[in-house]
């Protein structure tokens, strides 16, 4: 029975944000961003008997299924050549940005436990999701890198710094994006359904079970639409993938770049990392101006 100096017993004050310096905290404080992504790991496959293998074996059967449907069942690669490595080059992004995004979304609402009693930077946490979303995206890209090197794949240096720059754009899109919606999740959780529909459009809004001369020719009379299409961030992260691994298992990779990939591929591709980090700093914005309502609100 609870006496009445114990129902007069004040509660705990809610812990106070870890400084004010936003993701530099999160870098200053890296033991924590470690401590936090290596139990996220360790959890996801505690209990289970084949534990990391999981993580090669899931996206090999979501890239089995997608192959089965869209190339066996209904043609969609047509005479396009080692559509199976198009096509996984396009689910490597696809998978890092939805993880990051729809994970991110989530992680303050998931961690409240830890942000309602631990005084530490709240964006460690979206940070934290995005490193576990890459970590988790290694077993992909290994698939990719051995499928390639058995269709006869070669290291080419600016296919190399395709495929950085690739990861880079998803990397802070994805953590923009995360901060972004995170804390707008805390006040309304519709947002985390919204994102989860959100992320269902990627597959089909990104040239990975069609090429991208595919949206040339059907709007060749209309080019500006390739134009617009072109200024999805993860269709043009895509693109650059495949130009790191499909082009170099084509017979010939030149005609390969002219014919299926855009002329100012590398341009654009700079250019959305560098608007992708001013979207980064905005978002970076928003989220401190509402950090500090988030322990109540959880």
């Amino acid at each position: 029975m609870t006496t009445s100096t114990e129902a007069a017993k004040p509660l705990p004050p809610l812990a106070a944000p870890s400084g004010n310096n936003g993701l530099l905290e999160v870098f200053r404080r890296r033991y924590l961003l470690k401590l936090l992504v290596h139990s996220t790991v360790q959890s996801r496959y505690q209990g289970t008997f084949l534990g990391w293998f999981w993580s090669y074996l899931q996206p090999f059967v979501r890239f089995l299924m997608f192959y089965f449907v869209f190339q066996v069942l209904i043609g969609r690669g047509g005479n396009m050549e080692n559509f199976a490595i198009h096509l996984v080059c396009g689910m490597v992004v696809v998978h890092f940005f939805t993880e990051t995004f729809n994970g991110g979304t989530k992680s303050l609402v998931s961690n409240r436990g830890l942000i309602i009693k631990l005084p530490m930077p709240r964006e460690l946490f979206p940070v934290a999701t995005m490193l576990v979303a890459f970590w988790h995206t290694i077993p992909m890209l290994v698939i990719t890198l051995v499928a390639s090197m058995l269709l006869g794949w070669s290291p080419d240096p600016m296919g190399l710094v395709a495929g950085f720059l690739a990861l880079a754009i998803i990397a802070v899109l994805g953590l923009a994006l995360a901060l972004l919606f995170s804390v707008a999740n805390v006040f309304f959780r519709d947002f985390g359904k919204v994102v989860q529909t959100l992320t269902q459009f990627v597959t089909f809004s990104v040239p990975m079970i069609y090429p991208f001369s595919m949206v040339e020719d059907r709007f060749s009379s209309i080019p500006w639409v390739a134009d617009v299409y072109l200024l999805n961030p993860i269709a043009e992260a895509v693109l650059l993938m495949q130009r790191c691994f499909w082009v170099g298992t084509t017979s010939d990779p030149e005609a390969t770049v002219l014919t299926d990939l855009p002329a100012d591929l590398f341009p654009r591709g700079w250019i959305m990392l560098a608007l992708s980090f001013v979207f980064l700093g905005l978002a970076q914005v928003w989220f401190s101006r509402l950090e500090r309502r988030v322990p109540e609100r959880l």
